[in-house]
């Protein structure tokens, strides 16, 4: 017999995996809900701090190559004061501390603006050697820490002169809503900056000073523990195929207290794309946030539900397997047994004849076999026919057997999937998860409006290093190494008062020709068509109302608003057309609910000085929304646009306990299922359809055809058979030539 062949194979695997899913069913249904922290807060606030170390690595790294980038367009154009170099920067940029001019060969301070820069650690002698111009980080005499940026400022005829930039590593434009706390901490889990936390001078009550002094310590202690997991290598913190946050990322819980427990995300600085570190990249840096949530007493489910799953599991599947076995697996090795008996001779004994299906038939055709070899002659009296048996006419055959062993199945399976542990309407939604999507929509909100000013700030300091007297071959060289080094930019191009364009970097301009520059700093074109096009000007002075200007890439925007965790994003105007998003859309599309718009016109609405951001939790039978808006607030080019960034999800996508215990009970549903079809699958193939085949055959040959010669097609109990059917048509038919020679010669 072969091993995979055959009946016992599909019925001793089917017994086996019903075994596993009881096990399964047991340990995992019971489990559901049992937790006292939702796992979908915790995965909130891993992602929370996955957005701070995003936000915070691309500061860095803007601050970085802005000095450098400035540095080197100051060093390509005439000579001009040190002071002229750093008022110059504080008009474009505002994202530096303090900013000084040392002349290197002396040492000599030259200019300075802002805070005191300790100047003192950077060693001047070993600043031509490899990375001597690389960032480094410095405590400050008052405990904080500061980033050191450096450009170089080369003039001919001049001695070199160090530009040199301190910026504070805090984490830009993460909103934290109430009793959030963020830090930063390098690799040996060291705080090096913090939000959140008051200053001392803050806290007046003795309960205010007991609380602080709480949080810190377990802002230290999980600082330490998130430092130590994010020395692991990212490819094997992570699940295979997982995707999402590029960096080491995590969640932690802290101790209890009072009913709530602090619970905590960390996540590593982490370059743009995978394997290209950048400078930020390179500090060890790990973004830890931190946030008190109220424990859920109320358990989903309780163990002995999985118990109860997993026996009713093994009674059905038990009564499955002894249908297979009784019906099926034992009347075809009886057959196979009574046919080999039949070919070695022995026919005293009748044919114990099954009782259903295509194996009655068998059995009732090796019977009347039996007597044909008994006596051939009498093949054809009544009297053989009778003593064999009439031939079944039952119609319980082998696939209604199998369909039977598939609805008892289903019996367990359908409910899982259908009925039991369903969510419904009563779900109770954590209200930190409303929180963290109105916070996150914030943060994100503010990345955004920070690229856009960004980038107009960049614009600037090209308009700020031409003047009338520059050549388009020096403008377009200036261009290029600008759109190089942001690639925010789809174009980059300086156009006069008339709009004819003096030079150019990239795509062809979508402004119309003979259109001069816009007197806004930031603007939307093309209202109509299929792709919004982003444009930001900044004019030269000096050239009579030339202006660069710079066309962002739509792409760009759509790239800040992936982040996991919040569902869809987009970001629409004031009248809530779409401008961008993070899954597909048509451009200046509405926004897909009603609702949605209600919400960004109610987060527009001013309270206080500025409009703030909102979250809300929408319920409409079974489907359940979490949904958060939040408008641009700040000032810069970006003012003027009356942008808001909306995002909406499912609650049934989250990890709440009422829909991981029905996804665990329809996954345990689907489980039982796809174990039926496949092994039942099976036994129909190898088993049923083969047998409906023999019986037929086997009949045939009872009935006289002795020239259809049955080859066994299957190396199992009915190819067997098969191979006896043949050996008793050889037999009869050697019987028949004997008898025929017996005649001829009694005649003669």
């Amino acid at each position: 017999m072969s091993l995979l062949g055959g009946i016992r194979p599909p019925i001793a695997l089917l017994s086996a995996l019903l075994l596993a899913l009881a096990g399964v069913t047991a340990l995992t249904l019971g489990r559901a809900g049992s937790d006292a922290v939702p796992k979908a807060v915790l995965t909130a606030q891993q992602h929370f701090a996955e957005d701070g170390a995003i936000a915070l690595r691309a500061s860095v790294d803007e601050s970085v190559t802005d000095l450098s980038r400035t540095a080197a367009l100051f060093s390509a154009s005439a000579p001009v004061s040190p002071d002229a170099v750093l008022d110059k920067i504080g008009n474009v940029y505002q994202k530096w501390m303090g900013t000084a001019v040392v002349e290197i060969k002396s040492g000599k301070l030259l200019a300075a603006r802002g805070e005191n820069l300790p100047l003192t650690v950077v060693d001047r002698g070993k600043l031509s050697e490899e990375d001597g111009l690389a960032p480094r980080m410095v405590r400050l005499q008052n405990g904080e820490v500061r980033l050191l940026s450096f450009g170089l400022l080369s003039w001919e005829g001049q001695p070199q002169q160090l530009l040199v930039a301190s910026s504070s590593l805090k984490v830009p434009g993460v909103s934290l809503g109430r009793a959030r706390v963020l830090a930063v901490v390098d690799h040996e889990g060291h705080i090096l900056s913090s939000d959140g936390i008051p200053p001392p001078e803050q806290v007046v009550s003795d309960f205010q000073r007991e609380e602080t002094t709480k949080t810190l310590k377990e802002i230290k202690e999980i600082a330490k523990t998130a430092a130590l997991k994010a020395r692991q290598n990212p490819i094997k913190s992570k699940e295979p195929g997982s995707g999402g946050f590029l960096g080491v990322s995590g969640s932690l819980t802290g101790e209890r207290d009072l009913g709530d427990r602090s619970v905590a995300g960390y996540a590593t600085l982490a370059g743009p794309e995978a394997g290209e570190p950048t400078v930020a990249t390179g500090l060890g840096l790990t973004v830890v946030a931190m946030v008190k949530v109220a424990e859920d007493p109320v358990r989903t489910t309780h163990p002995v539900y999985g118990v109860l799953a997993a026996g009713a599991l093994l009674i059905i599947g038990g009564l499955t397997i002894a249908l297979l076995i009784g019906t099926v697996q034992r009347p075809l090795i009886r057959l196979f047994l009574e046919s080999r008996r039949l070919t070695r001779g022995d026919l005293t004994r009748p044919v114990t004849v099954p009782r259903f299906g295509e194996a009655a038939r068998i059995g009732h055709a090796l019977e009347r076999l039996r007597h044909q070899l008994l006596d051939p002659n009498g093949s054809s009296d009544p009297s053989v026919s009778a003593a064999a048996g009439s031939p079944p006419r039952g119609r319980i055959r082998g696939r209604t057997i199998v369909a039977a062993a598939g609805v008892l199945l289903l019996l367990w399976c359908g409910p899982l999937m259908l009925l039991i542990n369903r969510a419904g309407t009563a779900v109770v939604v954590p209200q930190q998860m409303v929180n963290d999507q109105r916070e996150r929509t914030d943060t994100l909100s503010d990345r955004v409006r920070r690229a856009l000013n960004e980038g107009h700030a960049d614009l600037a300091s090209v308009a700020s290093l031409v003047s009338e007297t520059t050549e388009p071959s020096r403008m377009t060289e200036v261009l290029r190494r600008t759109r190089a080094e942001h690639t925010r930019y789809d174009s980059l191009y300086i156009i006069d008062a008339q709009g004819t364009v003096l030079a150019r970097a990239g795509a062809e301009p979508h402004i119309k020709p003979g259109e001069g520059p816009s007197t806004e700093l930031l603007r939307v074109l093309d209202d109509g068509g299929k792709k919004p096009v982003v444009v930001g000007t900044a004019e030269i002075s000096g050239r009579n109302g030339s202006a660069v200007v710079g066309e962002f890439r739509i792409d760009f925007i759509n790239s800040l608003l992936k982040r996991p965790g919040l569902g869809e994003v987009r970001v629409v105007d004031a009248k809530q057309r779409t401008i961008g998003g993070s899954r597909g859309y048509f451009a200046f599309e509405d926004l897909p609910h009603r609702r949605l718009d209600e919400l960004v016109q109610g987060t527009n609405q001013k309270v206080g000085m500025n409009p703030r951001p909102s979250g809300v939790l929408y319920r409409n039978g079974s489907d359940i929304q979490i949904a958060a808006a939040a408008p641009f607030v700040g000032g810069g080019a970006t003012k003027p646009l009356g942008w808001t960034v909306v995002s909406w999800q499912p609650a049934s996508g989250l990890a709440i306990p009422e829909y991981s215990l029905q996804n665990r009970t329809v996954l345990a549903g689907l489980l039982g299922v796809t174990a039926a079809a496949a092994c039942l699958g099976w036994l129909y193939i190898v088993v049923a359809r083969p047998l409906r085949a023999l019986a037929r055959q086997a009949e045939e040959l009872a009935d006289g055809d002795r020239r259809t010669v049955l080859y066994p097609r299957n190396h199992d109990e009915v190819g067997a058979v098969m191979r006896s059917l043949e050996l008793i048509r050889q037999q009869l038919s050697e019987q028949r030539k004997r008898d025929g020679a017996k005649s001829l010669a009694g005649r003669n």
